[in-house]
């Protein structure tokens, strides 16, 4: 676990330690936004206890990969109202996605068990969040496309976003293979609910002009032009 910003930890766990899980001060414990895979949870309490004590698990969105500790960590948990569906459903892969349109075989018939193998089930939902409202200090930003509930966090006062995955810094077509440094990509159309909406969002979080981007996998995207590097990934990817 590392100290990423004011108030914000990250716990990186899984496969090439690319699965994140933040955790947000709030009032004397903390807020877990994203829930990383099952086998983080174990991790995720102790990050959580040494850090005061857990308050409530926000989902960034509900895919397997983002929701396994979850059901684990024994405090109510929250998310966007599109979500709460897939949230709430036992399938770890959302019904929307069609593996069969990634480029790379080998990901084809991998996917399918890694993501069973993430999952840590079906999440029960005690409230919801949207755009506009506030958890820990940062404003929720609805960024549909890679999920129709995806959320992120956004702090203005440094400029923060904890955006869950609005962009990736990994190919998520190839097994989670980091990216060149200083690029980011939209998430590859057979993960997509909708892939147009999922460009979009990502030119809304560019027009935010954000000066760190902490995202669902790798470390956080940090530089002066970030605004420029995720208007080239709306147009590139």
């Amino acid at each position: 676990m590392e100290q990423v910003a004011d108030g914000v930890w990250l716990l990186r766990g899984d496969a090439r330690k690319s699965m994140n899980v933040y955790f947000l001060e709030d009032e004397g414990g903390v807020v877990q936004f994203d829930a990383g895979t099952k086998s983080m949870t174990k991790k995720a309490k102790a990050a959580a206890k040494q850090l005061g004590g857990l308050k409530r698990v926000v989902l960034g969105h509900a895919h397997a990969d983002h929701r396994g500790t979850a059901p684990a960590m024994g405090v109510p948990v929250h998310c966007h109202p599109a979500e709460v569906p897939d949230a709430e459903s036992d399938a770890s892969i959302a019904p929307y996605m069609d593996i069969s349109e990634l480029p790379w075989a080998p990901a084809r018939w991998l996917y399918p068990t890694l993501m069973r193998r993430w999952d840590g089930g079906q999440v029960k939902i005690d409230g919801t969040v949207a755009e506009d409202d506030e958890v820990a200090g940062f404003r929720v930003v609805h960024f549909p496309g890679h999920a129709p509930g995806l959320i992120g966090l956004w702090r203005e006062s440094d400029r923060l976003a904890i955006v869950s995955d609005v962009v990736y810094l990994i190919d998520s077509a190839r097994l989670g293979r980091p990216l060149p440094a200083g690029e980011a990509s939209v998430p590859h159309p057979a993960w997509a609910w909708n892939h147009g909406k999922a460009k979009d969002s990502v030119r809304k979080l560019a027009a935010l002009e954000p000066a760190t981007v902490c995202a669902g996998h790798e470390k956080p995207l940090r530089g002066e032009n970030l605004r420029e590097t995720l208007e080239r990934a709306a147009e590139k990817y």
